[in-house]
């Protein structure tokens, strides 16, 4: 029987910590409102279907038939296969971007799998690049990749933004726990002012 393990961040649609916020703040939530505007506008027509993307490391095995296999069943979702040896996060991140654009210029995605290997307490994300505690409290890279991609998640979802971690069992140890649950560096909308909601999906690995 395949098992399933489920953790909800906290997170809302806009939240501030005081009855003042300051200027930077204040710009960050109008930039939200703006940003969740042109969404709304792109996203117009009883014809859209919400996107979902797909990440894919090539460390996966047969990550290469994974695509094509998961478009015959729901083509909106957007497999996006990346180089785990040579890939660096901005190449995820352009990707990303380009793929929702082609989906639909403005668009957001509303559901994510990430499909990689790793283990108790981490993600082997990219070769040199295991996403830890310390490491994503530590290394300003790989704490921007998970800022710059909540960027990506809808503002207009009414249902938490839901991430999906595939192929290990990260909470396997404390340090898992805290790197999910207790890193606003890795999932911001903990305790940012603003954030769309977030719930995180994390799979445990399935031995045949």
């Amino acid at each position: 029987m395949h098992s399933t393990v489920s953790y909800c961040l906290p997170g809302g649609d806009l939240q501030t910590s005081g009855n003042v916020l300051e200027d930077g703040a204040l710009d960050d939530a109008l930039d939200w409102e703006e940003e969740k505007e042109m969404e709304r506008l792109a996203c117009e027509g009883d014809d859209f279907v919400p996107p979902k993307i797909m990440l894919i490391s090539s460390k996966v095995p047969k990550a290469e038939y994974i695509p094509t296999i998961i478009r015959r069943d729901d083509p909106s979702i957007i497999p996006i296969l990346y180089d785990h040896e040579h890939a660096t996060f901005d190449d995820i991140l352009e990707e990303i971007d380009k793929k929702l654009t082609a989906y639909r210029r403005g668009s957001k995605f509303w559901r994510m799998l990430i499909f990689c290997q790793g283990g108790p307490g981490h993600l082997y994300l990219l070769k040199n690049k295991v996403a830890t505690f310390a490491k994503v409290e530590k290394e300003e890279d790989m704490s921007q990749f998970w800022r710059r991609l909540s960027r990506f998640m809808s503002k207009l979802n009414p249902e938490p933004n839901v991430i999906h971690i595939m192929g290990c069992y990260v909470l396997g140890n404390p340090n898992g726990e805290k790197l999910i649950l207790e890193n606003p560096k890795a999932f911001p909308g903990q305790k940012n002012f603003y954030s769309p909601s977030s719930k995180l999906w994390v799979c445990p690995r399935v031995s045949p």
